[in-house]
């Protein structure tokens, strides 16, 4: 069984890359993982991490190690997982990262997952920085983007794309844009991005192709709802997810422009670490999600 906690130990820091972040997923000291790894480097006679100061990473054997412990290890933990679903009912927190924006994603279907698992638990975390989720002790992100992180096993949520907007009212005092080049001489209500500081880009697409208009800033605001509002309240044209604007849209208090300009699309996936083997309760929350998006 030791031998079993220092192959834990040791694919648990190669994952977050750090004796702490490795020490407190498995509710143990740093110092204690350390040690455990020095054992098992003694045991097989290889030196499996290059150590320093700031950092951990694995030797070149210590790769080829990491992944056949880790395949070994997640067929120990699918075992123990299929005899306790036996018994198990989904219960339990679910701490997941969602986009600054993300409620209007998830929060409508919340409700009725609820009431369907009512031991079930959330700690969510609404913030558009982009978390570790393995070392941050997440159960799920919801994130859009390119896939890159080969850790994290993925499913589709939904699909999104950009409108551009504004009230009945502005449309009505300034005229509506009948090219893109004619936003030119609108009121642009323009995203900020709280973490860079940079403005959103409106791509729109015209005979040329696809590019990213330049365009002036009547109001720049970093959130998302504020430039909501002020569309509400015409005080200009926004530029904002489908998903953000539809409420607004379905009551008449905006109307779309330039619509066939508009082929920015993009979508939002669910991710999960591809370690950890999925707990009922994670388990139903990704299908609940899922089947709710193929009904939409």
């Amino acid at each position: 069984m030791d031998s079993l906690s220092g192959l834990y130990a040791f694919v648990r820091a190669a994952e977050s890359r750090s004796f702490v972040a490795a020490g407190r997923l498995l509710g143990v000291s740093s110092s204690a993982i350390g040690k455990s790894v020095m054992r098992l480097e003694s045991r097989v006679g290889i030196r499996l991490f290059h150590r320093s100061t700031r950092q951990i990473r694995l030797t070149e054997e210590g790769e080829l190690f990491f992944e056949r412990c880790r395949r070994i290890l997640g067929e120990i933990d699918e075992a123990e997982l299929e005899l306790t679903r036996l018994k198990e009912a989904p219960r339990g927190r679910l701490r997941i990262s969602v986009p600054a924006i993300g409620y209007r994603l998830l929060l409508p279907d919340l409700a009725a997952f609820c009431a369907a698992y009512p031991e079930i638990e959330f700690d969510l975390d609404f913030s558009d920085r982009m978390v570790n989720v393995v070392e941050e002790g997440f159960d799920m992100v919801i994130r859009s983007g390119e896939l890159s992180d080969s850790q994290l096993m993925a499913r589709r949520l939904r699909p999104f794309r950009f409108v551009v907007c504004a009230s009945p009212g502005y449309f009505a005092s300034r005229g509506m844009p009948r090219l893109p080049k004619d936003l030119e001489q609108h009121a642009c209500l323009r995203y900020r991005f709280p973490s860079s500081g940079k403005l959103q880009d409106w791509v729109l697409v015209e005979d040329a192709g696809a590019e990213a208009l330049r365009l002036p800033a009547a109001f720049a605001l970093n959130n998302i709802e504020a430039v909501l509002a002020a569309a509400i309240d015409g005080l200009g044209i926004c530029y904002v997810p489908d998903f953000v604007a539809q409420d607004a849209l379905r009551d008449k208090r905006l109307e779309t422009t330039l619509d066939e300009y508009n082929v920015v699309q993009g979508t939002f996936w669910m991710l999960w670490p591809s370690s950890r083997h999925m707990l009922p309760k994670l388990r139903v929350l990704v299908d609940f999600l899922s089947w709710r998006e193929g009904q939409a």
